[in-house]
């Protein structure tokens, strides 16, 4: 497949999801939470957040660790965050 269609395995929104809803906590527990949780993500896992804010801190924090995301609202005032690694190469 070529780059604008990526196959299930290469695409994280296909991969297997961890929930995380930190809605209703003070900062800075939602940030402390959601970096614990990346600790034990697996290769091809990502980590879905539901947050009250969107999260801008965090993004500096997830780009200083080779993260990426996707953030979109949720349609109740709150956002829905997909966090994964890239693949190291030669591990696709």
């Amino acid at each position: 497949m070529n780059a604008r269609h990526p196959a299930p395995a290469d695409d994280p929104l296909q991969w297997p999801a961890t929930l995380l809803d930190v809605g209703g906590l003070e900062a800075p527990e939602p940030m402390v939470r959601i970096l614990e949780a990346l600790e034990t993500l697996p290769e091809r896992g990502s980590l879905r957040v539901l947050i009250d804010r969107e999260p801008h801190p965090l993004y500096r924090v997830l780009e200083r660790y080779e993260f990426l995301h996707r953030t979109w609202p949720t349609g109740d005032g709150r956002y829905e965050l997909l966090i994964w690694q890239t693949p190291l190469p030669g591990t696709a």
